[in-house]
C-alpha cells in the first residue's frame, strides 16, 4: 500500500486559499476516482475537491473552518500500489522539476501581479482579497514590504495581512508612505468607522452573518465608496419580445433540451448596445481607464440561501441567442446547486440584473466593481399603453417593462448612460419577430 497526499488544487487566478467548509467523507470511509471529498469556500465562490484516485482516507490534515493554501496537503490517502507520496508529487510536479522554482510557483498560485497605476509596484504579488485588505485599511506599499509573508515564495497570505492589521497601532510611523497625495478625508476605509452598537432588545434574533453574506456587505460598502452612481429609468414595450418568446419557447425546449428565458434576449440587447457604446466596457485603474476587448456579461444570480452571486457569461458578442441560453441556463443551475468554478464568477466588464424575477417594477442597482455600469432588468407587466398608427393614436394592451441603468459618473456621463440604455430599449422595442433561433 502507498500514501498519496490529496493537495488542494489550482482554482483560477489569483485564488491562493481556500477555506474547508466540510469534509463529506470521514477517516477511514473509502472514496473512489474522481468522488468529492470536501467542500471548500474561497473569496470567490464555494466548490468541491474531487479526488483523482480511489482510496482510504487514513488522516485529514485541514479541518472544518482551517485554511489551506494551493498546493497544500488536506488529507493523507491510502491507495494500492508501492512507494510513498509518489501520487502526490506527479500531482504538483507533473510539468515541472522536484524542487519548484519560482516560475512553478507562479503557474501553481496564479498570483495577481499589481501595478504601479494601482499604487502598488510590480515587484508586489498579491491576491485579490489582501489586495483589498490593503487598500481597505490604506496600507501602503511600505507596510506591505516590511510583513513577513507565510506563502509560498514568502507571499502575504490573509492571516499575514490580518495579523498586520491587528497590530498595526503598535508599528513605528516611520513604516507609513513618505509622501502621500493628500488623500480627502471624505473617503475613508471601508473599516475606519466602527458601526454603532445596537442592543438586542428581548425576543430579537441574533443571526451571525454567514462568510458569503460577508464578502457581499464588504464589496456593496466598497462599490458604493469608490463609484459615484447615477441611475437613469426608461420604460420600453417588449411586446415583441413576449410574442417571439412565446412562439419559440416550446420549440427550442423540444430541440435543445433547455428553458428558453427572457435573459438571453435581454444580453442580446446589451451586448449590441456595448458594441455602439464601447466606452461603457470599461474599468478605472488610477487615472487610467481600461477599454475591454472582450464582452464578459455579469449575471446576478439569487442563490437559495438568500446569497447572490454573480457568474459571467465569456465572450458574451460571440454566441448566438442558443449559445447564450445554453450558457445562461448551464450557469444559474451551477450558480444553485454550489456548482461554480472561481473562473466562472471572474472577468465580468458589465452586469445584468433581472429585479423582475421578484416581481420589482425596477431596482437601483450598485454597480459591481471595478465595472462601470449595471442594468436592473424590471418585471414584464400587461398594461394599456398609447400606439400610433396610420389612422392615429390608439389604445392597446402591450408588455411593457421598466430597466434602470445605473452607471459610474466618474468615467460615463448622463449622455453616455442614458444614450447606452436607450439602445438596449431600442433593440428589445424593435424585435424581429423572425429572428432564428
Amino acid at each position: 500500500m502507498a500514501e498519496y497526499k490529496l493537495l488542494l488544487p489550482s482554482m483560477g487566478e489569483g485564488v491562493m486559499e481556500a477555506t474547508i467548509i466540510t469534509w463529506l467523507f470521514n477517516e477511514g470511509d473509502h472514496v473512489k476516482e474522481d468522488d468529492s471529498v470536501v467542500e471548500i469556500a474561497t473569496d470567490k465562490v464555494d466548490s468541491d475537491v474531487p479526488t483523482p484516485v480511489s482510496g482510504k482516507i487514513v488522516k485529514i490534515l485541514k479541518q472544518k473552518d482551517e485554511v489551506a493554501k494551493v498546493g497544500e496537503a488536506i488529507a493523507i490517502l491510502e491507495i494500492e500500489g508501492e512507494g510513498g507520496n509518489t501520487a502526490a508529487e506527479e500531482t504538483v510536479t507533473e510539468t515541472s522539476a522536484p524542487s519548484p522554482d519560482a516560475e512553478t510557483l507562479k503557474t501553481i498560485e496564479e498570483p495577481l501581479k499589481v501595478s504601479a497605476s494601482t499604487e502598488f509596484s510590480g515587484d508586489l504579488y498579491l491576491s485579490p482579497l489582501v489586495k483589498s485588505i490593503a487598500q481597505q485599511e490604506n496600507i501602503s506599499e511600505t507596510e506591505l514590504k516590511s510583513i513577513n509573508g507565510s506563502g509560498l515564495e514568502g507571499r502575504i497570505t490573509k492571516e499575514d495581512i490580518l495579523a498586520y492589521v491587528k497590530n498595526r497601532g503598535n508599528q513605528p510611523a516611520a513604516q507609513t508612505a513618505p509622501v502621500q497625495q493628500s488623500a480627502p478625508a471624505a473617503q475613508p476605509a471601508a473599516t475606519s468607522t466602527p458601526a454603532s452598537t445596537i442592543t438586542a432588545a428581548a425576543g430579537d434574533e441574533i443571526i451571525p452573518m454567514d462568510r458569503m453574506r460577508k464578502i457581499i456587505a464588504e464589496n456593496m460598502v466598497k462599490a458604493k465608496q469608490i463609484a459615484p452612481h447615477v441611475t437613469s429609468f426608461i420604460e420600453t414595450d417588449v411586446t415583441n419580445v413576449v410574442k417571439w418568446r412565446n412562439k419559440n419557447k416550446a420549440v427550442f425546449e423540444k430541440r435543445e433540451g433547455e428553458k428558453l428565458t427572457f435573459m438571453p434576449i435581454f444580453v442580446r440587447a446589451v451586448v449590441k448596445a456595448i458594441q455602439d457604446f464601447p466606452m461603457i466596457n470599461v474599468s478605472i485603474n488610477g487615472e487610467n481607464i481600461i477599454k475591454k476587448k472582450n464582452i464578459n456579461i455579469g449575471m446576478a444570480t439569487a442563490l437559495p440561501d438568500g446569497n447572490l452571486i454573480v457568474p459571467v457569461i465569456k465572450n458574451a458578442d460571440q454566441l448566438s441567442l442558443s449559445g447564450l441560453a445554453k450558457a445562461i441556463n448551464d450557469l444559474a443551475y451551477r450558480a444553485r446547486n454550489k456548482k461554480l468554478r472561481p473562473e466562472d464568477t471572474q472577468g465580468a466588464t458589465y452586469t445584468i440584473s433581472n429585479v423582475g424575477s421578484f416581481g420589482n417594477l425596477m431596482g437601483t442597482p450598485i454597480i459591481p466593481q471595478p465595472q462601470v455600469a449595471i442594468l436592473a432588468i424590471g418585471a414584464i407587466v400587461k398594461k394599456p399603453a398609447v400606439l400610433e398608427t396610420p389612422d392615429g393614436d390608439v389604445i392597446a394592451i402591450r408588455n411593457l417593462m421598466f430597466m434602470s441603468h445605473s452607471y459610474d459618473h466618474r468615467v460615463v456621463d448622463g449622455s453616455l448612460g442614458g444614450m447606452m440604455l436607450k439602445h438596449v430599449h431600442d433593440y428589445l422595442e424593435n424585435w424581429d419577430l423572425n429572428t432564428e433561433i
